[in-house]
C-alpha cells in the first residue's frame, strides 16, 4: 500500500467506496473472520472485483481504518460550522461518532494495521485536530467544564460504543445513544462532582498503550 494510490474512473472509484463501506458493516457484525464472499455479496460484485481493488483483508482492513477517521472528521467540522452553540455541536459530533461503532471496529485492527503508515498518520492528526477544535470552542463557551480533555471524550465514545457479549442485543444501537446522552449531560458545567485523576489527553493515550490490541482508547489508530 502506497501513501498516493492510482487514480481511478469514476465507476471503479464508486465500486471502491461501495466496498470500503460494505466491509465496514461486515467487520461490525462479523469481527475479523469476515469474508470476501459476504462483502461481494452486499455489494453485489463478484470476489474478483474486490481482489482488483484490495489484494487482502490487511489492506481492505487499512482503507476502511482511513474511511471510518475521515468520516468522524468530517462529522466534526460539519458540527462546529452548521452549529451556533458550541457544546451542541459537541453533542452533535459524540452522537455521529458513535454511529461508525468505532468500539466495535477497534479490537479487529490489532496485526492488520500499521499504525505509523503516513496515510493513517495523516488521518489521526486531521481527526484530533477537529475533534480538539470542537472541544475548545466548547470549553470557551463555558458549558463544557474544565476538567475535560479530549482523551476523556474519545476514550466514553470508544467504550460505550463496544459491543456486549454474544449477539442477543437486537437495539443496542439505541442504548448506546441514551448512555452517550448520559455522559454528555455530565460534561456540563456546572460539574456536579470532582473527577479523580486528571483530564486525559490524545497523547497520553498514545504514550499508554491506547491503541488497537490495548484497548483501542482512541477511536482507531
Amino acid at each position: 500500500m502506497s501513501a498516493s494510490q492510482p487514480r481511478l474512473r469514476a465507476d471503479a472509484r464508486r465500486n471502491r467506496e461501495r466496498i470500503i463501506a460494505a466491509a465496514r458493516e461486515v467487520l461490525v457484525e462479523d469481527g475479523g473472520d469476515f469474508s470476501f464472499d459476504k462483502i461481494a455479496r452486499r455489494v453485489g460484485v463478484g470476489n474478483a472485483t474486490l481482489y482488483r481493488h484490495f489484494a487482502d483483508r490487511r489492506e481492505l482492513i487499512h482503507h476502511v481504518t482511513l474511511s471510518v477517521m475521515a468520516r468522524i472528521a468530517e462529522q466534526a467540522e460539519a458540527a462546529r460550522v452548521e452549529e451556533t452553540d458550541a457544546f451542541r455541536a459537541l453533542r452533535r459530533f459524540v452522537h455521529a461518532a458513535a454511529a461508525e461503532r468505532v468500539g466495535a471496529l477497534c479490537p479487529l485492527l490489532e496485526g492488520y494495521v500499521d499504525h505509523d503508515h503516513p496515510d493513517l498518520v495523516a488521518a489521526r492528526e486531521r481527526l484530533e485536530s477537529r475533534v480538539q477544535s470542537l472541544m475548545d470552542a466548547a470549553h470557551a463557551s463555558g458549558r463544557l467544564r474544565a476538567d475535560i480533555a479530549l482523551g476523556d471524550l474519545m476514550v466514553a465514545i470508544t467504550q460505550l460504543t463496544r459491543p456486549l457479549p454474544g449477539k442477543g442485543c437486537p437495539e443496542f444501537d439505541r442504548f448506546v445513544q441514551r448512555h452517550l446522552q448520559l455522559f454528555l449531560d455530565g460534561l456540563m458545567n456546572p460539574p456536579r462532582s470532582e473527577l479523580p485523576g486528571h483530564a486525559v489527553t490524545f497523547d497520553e493515550l498514545r504514550r499508554n498503550g491506547g491503541r488497537a490490541g490495548a484497548g483501542c482508547q482512541t477511536p482507531l489508530p
